[in-house]
């Protein structure tokens, strides 16, 4: 009886998420002025680290989809959620016969399918424009999917915050994010950094991202691809947690 009652609340979770993911989708993705913004950042990030530097384009493309899935999957959220908080939709959403988990796991799911097809139309184009080649498919949509996941749910927790104003959440998330690109592998390869530097990498979920999207695309892998795919997870799991907590603890 408790078993069908836990799977019950379950499923009606999973109908709830998908449900927030979708009214996501319409209401702040699926415009072509945010899929134009969504895909400029990323051209103009490829230039800038390409100016200066003699290494082929198709060598940055790795890192520069590492970097787009942090910046793409975390956004949405701390700008949606402030926003709903202000025109009193998210008073509607939170009385709504879903729990926190499944608005979290629903605003995580969104991140994904934003982000992930961010993603592809730059491994598309980078192979189309560029003639880079993947090595290994599956292993790179794997990279993707969890890494723009994992950053969603960690945009997730930041939109927790109790605030109406979107610049308030930005700043809380950038001073998180900016960090996280140095420290990860995307500019300095981990085998060249000191010992500090390594263990401070091993904190970041973007390091084991990067790390499988290089692999995807021919690389190596510093950690090998079960590590990364478990470590991604993980974090996911901690953020969707936390969130959760977060969730309830201001809005109690």
């Amino acid at each position: 009886m408790t078993m069908e009652y836990s799977l019950h609340y379950f499923r009606n979770d999973l109908y709830g998420a998908w449900a927030i993911a979708k009214k996501d989708l319409v209401i702040y993705y699926l415009k072509p002025n945010i899929y134009m913004s969504g895909l400029l950042f990323p051209v103009f990030m490829l230039l800038a680290f390409a100016v200066g530097k003699s290494a082929p384009l198709a060598t940055l493309i790795p890192g520069l989809i590492a970097i787009t899935s942090l910046f793409s999957a975390s956004s949405i959220e701390p700008v949606a959620i402030p926003i709903e908080r202000r025109t009193k939709t998210f008073d509607r959403l939170l009385s709504a016969p879903v729990s926190l988990f499944a608005l979290v796991l629903g605003e995580s799911l969104s991140g994904l399918l934003f982000s992930g097809s961010i993603c592809l139309m730059l491994v598309i184009g980078a192979a189309i424009l560029l003639g880079t080649s993947v090595t290994s498919l599956p292993v790179l949509l794997s990279a993707i999917a969890l890494s723009c996941f994992t950053f969603a749910a960690m945009g997730a927790v930041f939109s927790a915050y109790p605030t109406e104003n979107v610049g308030e959440v930005m700043s809380l998330l950038n001073l998180v994010r900016l960090p996280l690109i140095f420290i990860s592998g995307v500019f300095i390869p981990l085998e060249t950094m000191p010992p500090w530097g390594q263990a401070v990498a091993r904190c970041s979920p973007l390091t084991y991202g990067n790390d499988l999207i290089q692999h995807g695309f021919g690389g190596p892998t510093h950690f090998g691809i079960a590590v990364d795919v478990v470590l991604l997870l993980v974090f996911s799991a901690l953020f969707l947690a936390l969130g959760y907590f977060l969730y309830r603890k201001f809005n109690e």
